[in-house]
């Protein structure tokens, strides 16, 4: 294994260029998971808009895509339902351990 060597004035400028952009949601929709297409200006200098645009709606089909519901995601939830409520016929509950008795 390689061992490698930073630069302390090469790491101090690269997190210094590392800030934090949040982008808010758009609601604009409903409730189901989009994020707003508007440019923030902390990127003006960093990235071009159409590609940040393009990239957030490339995300945003990802999300819509996700949580669109259809026969296989309606079947793994009765799924998941079924097996929670099938252990209990299979242990006992913490609440029947400890009854007086």
């Amino acid at each position: 294994m390689a061992t490698e060597f930073h630069n302390l004035q090469e790491l101090r400028h690269s997190a210094s260029l590392a800030n934090k952009v949040f982008l808010q949601r758009d609601y604009s929709e409903g409730t189901t998971c989009r994020f707003q297409t508007k440019f923030p200006a902390e990127l003006e200098s960093r990235i071009e808009r159409t590609l940040f645009e393009d990239t957030v709606k490339t995300l945003n089909n990802h999300y819509a895509e996700a949580e669109k519901i259809g026969g296989q995601s309606y079947l793994e939830g009765c799924l998941a339902c079924t097996t929670a409520y099938v252990i209990f016929l299979c242990m006992e509950t913490r609440y029947e351990k400890v009854r007086p008795g």
